[in-house]
This record gives structure tokens, C-alpha cells and sequence, in this order.
């Protein structure tokens, strides 16, 4: 097939259309199918029998709790004090946190994890997995029909992993956090990692085969997580990063002919040697699949004001890519807190509301003189049209809400996919079990919608 060419006359200022991005598309619901927050696995037989509880060190200052479901779980910090139903430490090992999805092309889809728990300090006990989930849009259910563990049997990382002295040297969420995923023709898995940041690129089985370091301007780029950064022994001697603390790949997409990967920063990079962001907008790395190595090619990517973050990134043919846009907020904004009133237990409130949560249809194939890839136009998720009424849940709203209006109030939507020439599916990273963004005192669980977008997917 035809490979994506970003050409050095495409950099410097091929235009396509005059279609803005201020274009939105209408939306309508045509199935949701959701996975319980409260789903367990148990690990690998093979495992170290420490990952049959998962959770320990979630709580204040990351401190050990071993008694599993003696601590009661809480909203995130900054979203009002709301308990979310769950406890910790859990018995087993959760499958939540959907990052990254693509089509495994028979009505099944590959997701990965989430690091565990949110970051490095409170994941050791979290194994990172790729499950390959089915959801069915008749019954409202979702299906794991495959759990995949990553491993490093081979000693690949170049640094110490958590399991390093055992066996079967598993993977955890201290090791990386594996956000977005491509299945490539060979049957292995490239998958973006925020800690490097770094692109993975494992076996069939989960098997490490690369780790494969950032490089910007021939220079490497780090995080604030990269292994090789050292505390320095003196407090005004800062850290060399410029890729902010889970700002790494969100993004990972794959052209049609499984040739070209371009990985997408979910946050803005520093400025070299300054805390102020370089600019408003996103880097783009194009990835050559075949030689596994950078080209050195980078695009630009422009967020819209009020989003603070990319959720996921993926092609629809081989110059069109779907980009979830997203704010931090979660909750619906009919729920809002009220000027002054602040969110207990008795009387919850969302405290940071969902406003702008957004997908984008850009156009890598046209990218302007200053490096800016083209936005086609954009559907509001906020704003689902529901004229059926097929939602299964629509969460917690003010009384007499439009029940013809779904909306999807995550923190972290981190999974958009084309299904066919009129669908895409979109889902949620739950961040189990921290947010509560569909109901004020639950769990939110994962859930996948299917969106009818027959225009939204036609427009260039």
C-alpha cells in the first residue's frame, strides 16, 4: 500500500481545503457497553504471589497497607472530597485504565492498561497487561477475551526492573506506563510509555524486544521518570527534562500499510532549559516501523483553548487521523458546585466539571509553513445526541435533564477508533478506582460507546 509521505515540501506549507477546525460535526449515540470498575483478574500462575493483591501503596505518602479492602477510596485531589465506593488494598489484579485502543478487525479490540494507580510511587504492585476486549452493544456487556502480561525474560530495559530477580520478570507500573498501542502485521505491539517517555515494542506474548529512547534534534528526550535521570546532591541543581510528568505518549498511530508510527505527546514539552511550555501545541514524532528508529521528522499539533491534553491518536485512512482533545475536568457541569460550596461526603458536588472533552479529524497529510498539522472539524462529546434513548447509564444530573443528551464527563478519555465508514468508538480510562466523573460517589467503571459520525468521517 501506499505509505504516508510527510515530505520535506509537505513540512514546508502543502495545504488542503479550507475546512476549519471550529467545525463540529453532530454526533449520535448507537450503543454503549460497559466493564464494571470492580473486574479482577488473578496474575500469571508464574507471577510472584505479591501481585495477588494490587493496590498497597495508594494511600497518603504511598504508605504500605497490606489488609486487603481496609481503606476506603476517595475522589482525586482537586475534585472534591467524595468517596467512590471501593476499597483498597484489592485482591487480585484489576483491569481498568483502558489507554489505547485499535481494532483487532473481527469486533474485538486491543486496549493496554494504565500504569496502576496513577505514577510511579504507588504502582509496584500493579502488572501491566494488553487485554483484547469485546464489547456488545446489544447487551450493554463487555468481554475480556485475552489477558496479555508484559515480561522481560530476555533482560531487554536497560535499567532494573521491579522483578528483576525473579524468573518470570514481569512488568509493572513502576517500570512504565504504557499508554496507547499498535498491533503491527508481524503480530508484535508497539506501545507508547510516559516514563521515558519511550516506545516499547513487544512479542506476541507480551515479551520486551526494544526499548526504544526519544530522540528530538538528535537529542534525547526525557521525562522527569526517564531511568537515567539522577537526584543531584545539590538542592538548586535541577533535573535536564523537558517532557512534563505524564506527558509522554499518549498518542500512538499506526499508517494503513504498518509502515510509518507517529507518536503524539499527550502534553505540551518545556522550553530547553526553562519551566515555561515551548509553545501551545503538541509534538509529533514520526517512527519508522521498518528500520525501528526515528526519522527525525516532527509535525506540530495545535490544541484548542480549554483542552489541556490529548487522550489517543489514530489514523482512519492513510492521511486522516482521529485526536481526542480533552480539559481535566470530570463530572456533568449540571452538577457543578455551587459558588463557594465546597464538595463533602454528605453533599457531594463535582468540583471541577467536565467542559471540554472533544474528538478532532485532522489531516496529516497537509501541514502548514510554521509545522502545524490541518484540523478538519471536531464532535462534542459533551454533547451526544440520544434521540432513542439507548444510554444505559447517564450518570448523576440535575433533575429533568434532557435524556435525549448524552454526554461523556471523564477526566481521561484516552480511546478513539474508527469501527467502519459511519462509527468510531470511544472510551474512557477510569483510573480506577480515583475517578468519579459519572457519578458523584462511584467508581467510574470503563465504558466504550459507539458514535454515528457518517459526516464527521467523510469531511476533509
Amino acid at each position: 500500500m501506499r505509505r504516508l509521505l510527510l515530505a520535506t515540501t509537505a513540512l514546508l506549507g502543502l495545504a488542503a481545503g479550507t475546512a476549519s477546525a471550529d467545525t463540529r460535526f453532530e454526533a449520535r449515540l448507537a450503543g454503549q457497553a460497559i466493564l464494571p470498575a470492580g473486574t479482577f483478574i488473578q496474575p500469571p500462575a508464574d507471577a510472584p504471589e505479591y501481585f495477588r493483591i494490587s493496590g498497597r501503596f495508594t494511600g497518603p505518602g504511598n504508605a504500605r497497607v497490606e489488609q486487603p479492602g481496609s481503606r476506603p477510596s476517595v475522589s482525586l485531589p482537586g475534585y472534591g472530597d467524595r468517596p467512590t465506593g471501593l476499597s483498597l488494598p484489592f485482591q487480585g489484579q484489576p483491569v481498568q485504565g483502558f489507554s489505547g485502543i485499535k481494532p483487532a478487525g473481527d469486533g474485538s479490540y486491543w486496549v493496554t492498561s494504565d500504569n496502576g494507580f496513577g505514577n510511579r510511587r504507588n504502582s509496584a504492585d500493579a502488572l501491566l497487561y494488553l487485554f483484547r476486549v469485546r464489547p456488545n452493544w446489544q447487551t450493554g456487556q463487555v468481554t475480556v477475551e485475552r489477558s496479555i502480561a508484559l515480561s522481560d525474560p530476555n533482560r531487554v530495559a536497560p535499567f532494573p526492573i521491579l522483578t528483576e530477580a525473579t524468573a518470570s520478570r514481569y512488568l509493572t507500573g513502576q517500570d512504565f506506563d504504557i499508554e496507547s498501542i499498535q498491533p503491527l502485521p508481524d503480530g508484535s505491539f508497539l506501545i507508547g510509555d510516559e516514563f521515558g517517555p519511550y516506545l516499547l515494542h513487544v512479542d506476541g506474548e507480551g515479551r520486551l524486544l526494544r526499548v526504544i529512547e526519544t530522540m528530538l534534534d538528535g537529542q534525547v528526550l526525557r521525562a522527569p521518570e526517564h531511568h537515567a535521570n539522577v537526584i543531584p546532591a545539590n538542592p538548586t541543581q535541577g533535573l535536564g527534562f523537558r517532557v512534563r510528568r505524564s506527558g509522554g505518549y499518549e498518542g500512538l498511530a499506526l499508517t494503513p500499510d504498518g509502515r510509518t508510527a507517529w507518536a503524539l505527546m499527550e502534553q505540551t514539552l518545556f522550553a530547553p532549559n526553562s519551566a515555561e511550555a515551548e509553545g501551545a501545541f503538541l509534538r509529533v514524532l514520526e517512527f519508522d516501523v521498518t528500520r525501528m528508529a526515528w526519522t527525525g521528522r516532527t509535525v506540530r499539533y495545535r490544541l484548542e483553548p480549554g483542552a489541556t491534553a490529548i487522550g489517543d491518536f489514530n489514523f482512519i485512512d492513510d492521511r486522516r487521523a482521529l485526536v481526542i482533545e480533552r480539559d481535566n475536568g470530570e463530572g456533568d457541569p449540571s452538577r457543578a458546585c455551587a459558588q463557594g460550596q465546597t464538595s463533602t461526603h454528605q453533599a457531594p458536588c463535582f468540583a471541577m466539571p467536565a467542559r471540554f472533552k472533544r474528538v478532532y479529524l485532522v489531516d496529516m497529510g497537509a501541514v502548514d509553513a510554521e509545522g502545524f498539522v490541518r484540523k478538519i472539524g471536531h464532535i462534542d462529546l459533551m454533547a451526544i445526541r440520544d434521540p432513542e434513548r439507548i444510554a444505559r447509564q447517564r450518570g448523576d444530573r440535575a433533575p429533568g435533564a434532557d435524556d435525549t443528551v448524552f454526554t461523556f464527563p471523564f477526566f481521561t478519555i484516552e480511546n478513539v477508533a474508527m469501527v467502519d465508514a459511519d462509527h468510531i468508538i470511544v472510551g474512557n480510562d477510569n483510573n480506577l478506582p480515583f475517578s468519579a466523573g459519572r457519578h458523584l460517589t462511584r467508581a467510574d467503571d470503563n465504558e466504550l460507546i459507539l458514535l454515528h459520525v457518517p459526516e464527521f468521517l467523510r469531511a476533509r
